[in-house]
């Protein structure tokens, strides 16, 4: 089996944090701790959502996808939210509720769709990106009165 790498893209000024997804199969307990520890300081209840965000985007990458994959976390203060991006190497149409997969699949990007303030596709010459907004209560601020 091959690792997930860290990535960070912070040199880039993206502001993201990155893991390359090189297994076979899906690594989601890796993913789901890695995107865990990221954002860490999220309310329990907004981690849950971006933690079923991210899980779903990438099992959707290995499901329906191919190398190469890649998943990145990018947060944004004003007004806070997260940002998940996965990317994988088919440019195949992304349709929200349906799946090629049989009649009991294709909930996954509902689900994401309703956690998120937006969602979209961004198609690359190779490949595209699934992308999530999740909001988040604004951090509170520190030595104010």
């Amino acid at each position: 089996m091959r690792r997930v790498t860290l990535i960070d893209e912070d040199d880039t000024c993206s502001g993201a944090l990155a893991l390359d997804l090189t297994d076979e199969i899906p690594p989601l307990v890796r993913v789901r701790r890695w995107a865990g520890w990221a954002l860490s300081d999220l309310t329990d209840d907004e981690l849950g959502d971006c933690l079923l965000v991210v899980t779903e985007l990438v099992a959707n990458a290995y499901d329906h996808g191919e190398e190469p994959r890649r998943v990145r976390l990018h947060r944004s203060v004003e007004p806070c939210s997260v940002r998940i991006e996965v990317d994988d190497g088919v440019q195949g149409e992304v349709v929200l509720g349906r799946s090629r997969l049989g009649p009991h699949r294709g909930r996954g990007l509902v689900m994401v769709a309703n956690l998120s303030a937006k969602w979209g596709v961004e198609y690359q010459e190779q490949g595209k990106t699934v992308w999530a907004e999740v909001p988040c209560a604004a951090p509170p601020l520190v030595g104010r009165d």
